[in-house]
């Protein structure tokens, strides 16, 4: 009891780590009983988090009814970060984007976005998390004035952005993995062979009626 009053935020098991130090030899389930009868167990302060009602996830029926976003990052060979912005089209799997520099704010994000409708035509929802490239002011207002729905995924979940991540998890083991980087020009070249390049196998699997074709490089 002694030394719980001197070590208040220390649990029965630190608590019976240092009886054991200091030559005591007492059973941890002894120590477990009296922690737990003079009512010594540590009360933690819950952090808030923000809390966002999850949408209703919509059923694709064709391109453009969703795109997905998020940032991946890698490094060059000089220890330089480079972040990666991957705009994926959710129904057709599609990668639409790879945007890549040292620094990409919500401004860069909506100039990509921009000239994929110009290439593609407009999506009606845009996914992705809670980034403040993806919830800024600019992005708001872009959003408005374009009409197009953003979808921003609870905190803590990215699979709810599972389009994206999978797509990022083939990127970094087939692609940013597998090649040296000495220059960010190196990394855009890379990432633009990789949009340009046609797939050479198709992996087809129904689900209902729709049909979808998996890019592989």
């Amino acid at each position: 009891m002694k030394l719980a009053r001197q070590k208040p935020r220390y649990g029965y098991r630190r608590l019976h780590a240092l009886l054991s130090r200091r030559g005591y030899e007492v059973n941890v389930k002894r120590v477990y009983r009296l922690y737990v009868e003079e009512r010594l167990m540590v009360r933690r302060k819950r952090r808030k988090h923000l809390v966002r009602e999850r949408a209703a996830e919509p059923r694709l029926t064709g391109a453009n009814q969703e795109w997905a976003m998020d940032f991946i990052v890698d490094g060059l060979a000089t220890g330089r970060m480079v972040r990666i912005l991957s705009v994926v089209d959710a129904y057709t799997r599609e990668c639409l984007a790879l945007e890549a520099d040292t620094s990409l704010g919500s401004g860069r994000v909506t100039r990509v976005l921009e000239r994929l409708i110009d290439e593609r035509g407009r999506p009606e929802n845009v996914r992705s998390d809670n980034g403040p490239e993806f919830t800024s002011r600019r992005m708001l207002g872009w959003a408005e004035d374009w009409k197009v729905g953003l979808v921003h995924i609870q905190p803590g979940r990215p699979m709810q952005n599972g389009h994206v991540e999978s797509f990022h998890g083939r990127l970094r083991d087939e692609c940013l993995n597998a090649t040296w980087f000495r220059t960010l020009n190196d990394v855009r070249c890379t990432l633009a062979s990789v949009i340009t390049l046609k797939p050479a196998i198709r992996y087809q699997f129904k689900t209902g009626q729709r049909e979808v074709l998996r890019h592989i490089w």
